[in-house]
């Protein structure tokens, strides 16, 4: 297996995968022709040294895939309705603003906020702490579950299913064609989903040792620790994809895993073809 632990994400109609100096991104035109946008890609990282430090590069990490993201999907959308648009940076910008004040609001504002409204029928720390991620998990599962009745949306999790497919191919050393791929799991140990799940797990962990707080000070801390909570929760997901076939391990990642079950759908051969075709766009430069 590659040194390199390729990832991607899904997006409308397509893949985007990374590799080690490049992003691909395949999508399935309305007439049924595939296009595959490459470009070469750079992390900051690699210019200013301290940023690969363990805990400082899963945050550097996040943020360039949202960036990232934002553009594949752009790109994507593009490509499967024909009415292709570029995002300016300053789009982006606000889309990753916007974007990151929703989630502030929806899993650090309000089940702070609703753990806090119970803290005379359940106090201390480590109780108001798991009440809190208790809502948390649960407004991010109904969010999935919405979603995912869209039909767009549906299609989007049969990419994500089918991205999953090629990268654990790949990792087995089989061949990258859909009857082979078609084999393999739907679910990765490095899923996004998983990561997810980490942070929310990791968040009730760190916040329960800052002790009884008023409300519009846990709030705050909750914002103000995100990158520490992501440094770690990345540290954990990068271990967890390293040794996924120890016992201890597979044991650990098991909760993340079923999560995907909610994220990724099996995907028919037309989609695998297009996760080939980005993986194969990106694995030529450099893949072993």
């Amino acid at each position: 297996m590659a040194s390199f632990q390729y990832g991607g994400q899904a997006v409308i109609e397509g893949v985007m995968m990374r590799g080690p100096d490049s992003r691909a991104i395949a999508v399935r035109k309305p007439d049924q022709t595939i296009v595959i946008d490459e470009n070469n890609v750079g992390s900051i990282t690699n210019r200013v040294r301290f940023l690969k430090w363990p805990m400082v590069r899963g945050v550097v990490m996040l943020i360039e895939s949202l960036i990232m993201g934002i553009e594949a999907l752009t790109y994507s959308a593009g490509q499967a309705t024909g009415e292709e648009e570029e995002l300016t940076p300053f789009q982006i910008f606000i889309t990753i603003a916007v974007a990151l004040g929703l989630t502030i609001l929806l899993f650090a504002v309000l089940p702070t906020a609703a753990a806090h409204m119970l803290n005379k029928i359940a106090p201390g720390s480590l109780v108001q702490n798991i009440i809190e991620g208790f809502f948390r998990i649960t407004i991010f599962l109904a969010y999935v579950v919405a979603i995912g009745r869209m039909a767009d949306i549906q299609r989007v999790f049969q990419y994500h299913g089918a991205e999953h497919k090629v990268i654990n191919a790949y990792e087995a050393g089989d061949l990258l064609q859909p009857d082979h791929v078609q084999k393999y799991s739907t679910l990765h140990p490095r899923c996004g989903t998983s990561f997810l799940l980490i942070v929310m797990v990791i968040s009730i962990l760190l916040f329960s040792l800052l002790g009884h707080q008023a409300l519009w000070w846990r709030i705050l801390s909750r914002i103000l620790l995100l990158p520490v909570v992501a440094g770690i929760s990345y540290e954990i997901l990068k271990l967890s994809g390293k040794y996924a076939a120890t016992p201890l391990c597979r044991f650990l990642i098991a909760p993340g895993l079923w999560l995907q079950k909610l994220t990724t759908s099996p995907p028919d051969n037309g989609q695998v073809e297009v996760a080939i075709a980005a993986f194969g766009a990106v694995l030529k430069e450099g893949g072993e």
